[in-house]
C-alpha cells in the first residue's frame, strides 16, 4: 500500500519540477524579447567597465623628493600581504634552538607637533609603540618573525608574521614595575612567555614558523607607528592627519641562549627613511649602551600595510551600475501590471509563489551573467592601470579576489531581486525605483563621501540594505593596526558576508511583503 501511494507522489514531484522548469523559460523569454530590458542590462555592464576604467586612469600617485624617481618597493609579508617592516634592531645571528631572556624597564617617546596648535614636540607613546624581543628570519623587509613585545597602551603582545597577534597581561612599564620577555625557538616553534619578576613565567602564545633557516637573528627592537588624529570635518566627514613619533626603550639583563657568535651586536636600522628634524638635534633611530644597559631608539612599525588602493577601488561605477539594474528589474514586473498582461500570467500558473520565484530566479540570474563578466573585465583591466599611474595595489589572496568579484556581482543580483520585490508590492515603477535607490545606493553615498558624521555612517551601513557593499572590502581592519577605520576610507562595520547577509535579509522580507501582496489583490 505505502508503495502505491509513494509512487504518484514521486510522479507529482517530478511534474511540478517540469511546471516550474517551463515557468522560468516562460520568464526568460519574456526578458530577452524585450529589447529595452537587454539593452539595460548590458548598459549596466558596460557603465560598471567603463567608470571603473575611467576613475582608474585619473587616479595618479607620485613619490616626493628630488628628480623624478621611482617609488620605492613595498615589502610584502611570508603570507602575501603589503607590510610595513621598520624598526631598530640590535641583533646577533642564532644558529639552531635557542632563545633569548630581557627586562624592559623604560618605553618612552615623543610625538612631533600634535593638535590642538601643532607648535611643538611633546613627550608621549602613541598606543602600538612597540618594544622587546624578537626571532627574524634575516633583517631583510618581510622576513618571517615573531616577537613579545611591551606596548603603549596595550600591554605586552606577541605577534608573529604582522598579521597575527596575541594578548598578554595589560599594564605599562616602568623602573618601578618592569617586564621580563622571553622567546624560545624550538624547530620552527617560537614560544613568548612573560613574568613580572623573572622567576614566575607566563606562556603567552606560540607562532609556528614554517620553512624557518636554521640560522635567524635574534635580538631587541624598538619601533613607534605615526600618531593619527582624525578631527570632525566642518561639513561632515573627518580629516586625518599623521605625525612622527618615535619610542625610546631601556633594556638589562639580556641573557642569549643557543649557538651565537660571541662579540659585539650588530645595529640596524631596518626600512630606515630620512632623518627627521628631531633626529637631527636630538636623538636619532639607534642604540647606545651602557654597563649592560642598553637604550634602543626607533621609529616605523612592524604591522600590515593600510596605505595604497585596493582592487576594489576600480569598481566605483558597480554604484551607477547598481541603479539600472533596479531600473530594469522593477520594470520587468512592473510592464505587466501597467499592460494588464499579470492575469494572463496568473491564469497559466494560479500558484502565485511559483510566479514570483521564477521571476526572481530570472532576473537575479541574468543580472549575475550580466555583472560578473564586466566585474571581472574592469579588475584585471583597471589594475594595470592603477599601477602605471604610479599606485601601490595592496596585494589580496585569490580566494579574497574571488569574493570580491563574485560578490559585487552577487550584490547587483540581490539588489535586482530587492527591486523587483518592490515592483509587485508598488505596482508603479516610478515609486518602487526611488524606493529601492533610497534604500540601496543613497546611504551608500552618504556613508561614503564624507557628508556624515564616522559614526552615523558606520551605523548607515550596519542597519540599511546598503550593508551588502561591505562584500567588495579586499582588506580587513587589524585591531593591533592603528587607523581610519571608516566608511569614506573604504572599511566597512560589518564583515563581507554579514554585510551581504543584512541586505539578503531585506531582500527575503520584501519577497514576503510581495508574496502576500500577490496573493491578497486582485492582479
Amino acid at each position: 500500500m505505502s508503495a502505491g501511494i509513494a509512487a504518484p507522489e514521486r510522479s507529482d514531484q517530478r511534474a511540478g519540477r517540469r511546471d516550474f522548469a517551463h515557468l522560468l523559460r516562460a520568464e526568460w523569454t519574456k526578458f530577452r524579447t524585450v529589447r529595452g530590458w537587454v539593452i539595460g542590462m548590458v548598459a549596466a555592464a558596460l557603465v560598471i567597465v567603463l567608470l571603473g576604467l575611467l576613475s582608474a586612469s585619473g587616479n595618479h600617485a607620485s613619490c616626493s623628493g628630488p628628480g623624478e624617481t621611482a617609488c620605492p618597493a613595498i615589502p610584502v609579508g611570508p603570507d602575501g600581504e603589503a607590510v610595513a617592516d621598520a624598526f631598530t634592531f640590535m641583533h646577533r645571528p642564532l644558529a639552531g634552538d635557542g632563545g633569548i631572556t630581557v627586562r624592559v624597564t623604560s618605553l618612552t617617546g615623543i610625538i612631533t607637533y600634535p593638535p590642538p596648535d601643532h607648535d611643538e614636540i611633546v613627550p608621549g607613546v602613541v598606543p602600538w609603540a612597540k618594544a622587546g624581543i624578537i626571532i627574524k628570519e634575516s633583517t631583510r623587509q618581510g622576513s618571517a618573525y615573531a616577537a613579545v613585545m611591551v606596548t603603549g597602551a596595550h600591554g605586552v603582545r606577541m605577534q608573529h608574521n604582522f598579521t597575527q597577534d596575541t594578548a598578554g597581561h595589560p599594564g605599562g612599564v616602568s623602573a618601578r614595575s618592569p617586564r621580563w620577555l622571553r622567546l624560545i625557538r624550538s624547530g620552527d616553534t617560537l614560544t613568548g612567555y612573560e613574568s613580572a619578576d623573572g622567576t614566575r613565567w607566563t606562556e603567552i602564545g606560540t607562532a609556528q614558523l614554517t620553512g624557518l633557516p636554521s640560522t635567524v637573528q635574534v635580538g631587541l627592537f624598538v619601533t613607534s607607528p605615526g600618531d593619527l588624529t582624525v578631527k570632525q570635518a566642518d561639513l561632515g566627514g573627518s580629516i586625518e592627519q599623521v605625525r612622527f613619533t618615535q619610542a625610546s626603550a631601556v633594556f638589562d639583563h639580556v641573557d642569549l641562549r643557543g649557538d651565537a657568535p660571541p662579540g659585539a651586536w650588530s645595529r640596524d636600522v631596518v626600512g630606515a627613511g630620512g632623518m627627521t628634524d628631531w633626529e637631527r638635534f636630538h636623538r636619532p633611530n639607534g642604540v647606545q649602551e651602557s654597563g649592560g644597559t642598553f637604550t634602543v631608539s626607533g621609529s616605523g612599525d612592524i604591522a600590515p600595510r593600510m596605505d595604497g588602493q585596493t582592487i576594489e577601488r576600480t569598481l566605483t561605477g558597480a554604484l551607477t551600475g547598481i541603479i539600472l539594474v533596479i531600473v530594469v528589474a522593477v520594470m520587468f514586473v512592473t510592464a505587466e501590471y501597467r499592460r494588464g498582461l499579470i492575469r494572463t500570467t496568473l491564469l497559466a500558473e494560479p500558484r502565485r509563489g511559483r510566479v514570483l520565484a521564477a521571476k526572481a530566479l530570472v532576473i537575479g540570474a541574468v543580472t549575475f551573467c550580466a555583472a560578473l563578466p564586466a566585474v571581472v573585465l574592469t579588475v584585471m583591466l583597471g589594475a594595470p592601470i592603477l599601477r602605471s599611474n604610479g599606485n601601490y595595489i595592496l596585494p589580496v589572496t585569490p580566494l579574497t579576489e574571488a569574493r570580491v568579484l563574485v560578490g559585487v556581482a552577487a550584490l547587483l543580483a540581490v539588489a535586482a531581486v530587492l527591486a523587483l520585490a518592490l515592483g509587485v508590492v508598488f505596482r508603479r515603477g516610478v515609486a518602487a525605483v526611488v524606493t529601492t535607490a533610497a534604500v540601496i545606493v543613497v546611504p551608500h553615498v552618504l556613508a561614503t563621501t564624507s557628508v556624515l558624521p564616522d559614526s552615523a555612517a558606520q551605523w548607515l551601513l550596519r542597519l540599511t540594505p546598503a550593508a551588502g557593499f561591505a562584500i567588495q572590502q579586499s582588506v580587513p581592519e587589524y585591531a593591533h593596526v592603528l587607523g581610519h577605520y571608516a566608511p569614506q576610507a573604504g572599511y566597512y562595520p560589518l564583515a563581507p558576508w554579514a554585510g551581504l547577509a543584512v541586505l539578503c535579509g531585506y531582500t527575503a522580507v520584501a519577497l514576503g511583503l510581495a508574496l502576500l501582496r500577490l496573493r491578497r489583490a486582485d492582479a
